[in-house]
């Protein structure tokens, strides 16, 4: 009963830090812990006026090789508001959670081709936004954030393998270069792709 109280009381406090739609299900124990995390932050830290509007949509932990790694996931419109706090709010949630590296993403949904010969329920066109091309190319750019990829080569090798080669801005190599690795399995992990990364001393 103790545990019971204690996880409302949480849940009570983080209620405005985490929506989830009716399909996804309610919050589990760790997301209601950073939505909490966000609360405090916004109760406690000069990030106040900026995390006011901000909630998040899920949290999922994931193990890459020997690295732990946590997504946060947020709405696709408060992505550029995350974005301008970015730098300070990465640090202090993986001063929280610590021997983790955090990740922010934007919760996008893919919706799939419409089939020929069936009737179409959608009324208008599928936005190319949702398509998996475009939502696995929208990941890859919230992964790598702050750095901006400034080109890309998709190479298949002799197994017909597709292996995604991604040029990032050299002005941000010291801010994620420690973290490549982390970006390269979680990549695979969420959309099945290989992709490799290189600061290029040349921009477009």
């Amino acid at each position: 009963h103790c545990f019971s109280f204690e996880r409302r009381l949480i849940e009570m406090s983080a209620a405005n830090k985490i929506f989830k739609d009716a399909k996804a299900g309610e919050p589990t124990d760790f997301e209601l812990s950073v939505a909490s995390f966000l609360l405090d932050l916004q109760n406690g830290s000069d990030m106040k006026e900026q995390l006011r509007e901000l909630y998040i949509v899920g949290a999922k932990r994931f193990e890459i090789g020997s690295r732990k790694v946590i997504v946060v996931q947020v709405p696709v419109p408060q992505l550029r508001l995350y974005q301008k706090i970015h730098t300070r709010l990465i640090r202090e949630l993986e001063k929280k959670f610590s021997g983790h590296h955090v990740i922010i993403t934007a919760f996008r949904r893919i919706l799939p081709k419409p089939k020929k010969g069936k009737a179409n329920f959608m009324k208008q066109k599928r936005p190319r936004s949702r398509t998996l091309t475009s939502v696995h190319e929208a990941i890859l750019s919230d992964l790598v954030f702050p750095a901006e990829i400034v080109g890309k080569r998709t190479r298949v090798t002799v197994d017909g393998k597709r292996l995604i080669h991604c040029f990032l801005e050299k002005v941000q190599q010291t801010n994620v270069e420690h973290k490549l690795e982390t970006f390269t399995g979680l990549y695979k992990s969420l959309t099945g792709k290989d992709v490799t990364f290189e600061f290029p001393d040349w921009t477009l």
